[in-house]
């Protein structure tokens, strides 16, 4: 194994235990007939690359990867209303299997950018052969909204390495009140929604019980 196989062993470790833990809330929601604050969970381990570049452009030791750089283990979790963000900080804050060690409210304060997000990082222990080990993962709660806005915009700032043209920002900045606009909507029609989708799943389920 080389070093970093072995350095992001934890890491890769972290994701797939709380991925699985995680995706466990949403099924509890879904047992007991309550509406999920989380639509779904995704995780990934920041490629070696993207590491190597942060760490230099932060002037971070390799040495003080595990210390300083706190999203090597990323998580996102998605919501269908901003109101459910709250629901969801509030669960990771009450969990016992790790520690909240900071949060970042992007959400209420959003960046220059236009980008929103309610970033939790954690202190999460991992068992391993020699023993416990605790390591940092960020987990970033956002809207579908938020995160297809995230998505293009952190496609596009690789694409220029952060220095937008004016017409590519000023784009930017309208889908980003876009998207705020439209979460904002969707709050606003919540309830109708969800009585929707209840309605639609009882359907659905009574159908598979016909066939």
């Amino acid at each position: 194994m080389n070093q970093w196989e072995e350095f992001l062993a934890p890491y890769k470790q972290a994701i797939d235990e709380l991925k699985i833990k995680l995706k466990g809330l949403r099924k509890q929601y879904e047992s007991s007939d309550r509406p999920s604050p989380i639509e779904f969970v995704t995780g990934r381990v920041k490629p070696i690359s993207s590491i190597i570049d942060k760490a230099n452009q932060r002037n971070i030791p390799f040495d003080r990867l595990r210390e300083e750089m706190y999203d090597i283990a990323g998580l996102r979790m998605m919501c269908q209303f901003v109101d459910d963000i709250d629901v969801v900080v509030e669960l990771l804050r009450q969990r016992q299997d790790f520690e909240v060690v900071e949060e970042r409210n992007y959400v209420e304060y959003t960046k220059e950018s236009g980008y929103r997000s309610y970033h939790v990082i954690i202190s999460y222990p991992i068992e391993t052969l020699h023993g416990q080990t605790n390591i940092l993962a960020e987990i970033q709660i956002r809207t579908l909204a938020m995160n297809f806005w995230a998505t293009i915009e952190h496609t596009l700032r690789y694409k220029y390495d952060g220095d937008y043209p004016p017409e590519i920002r000023n784009r930017l900045e309208r889908a980003a009140e876009a998207a705020f606009l439209l979460d904002e909507e969707m709050s606003e029609i919540r309830e109708e929604i969800q009585e929707a989708q209840e309605y639609y799943s009882r359907q659905k389920s009574n159908k598979h019980k016909h066939d």
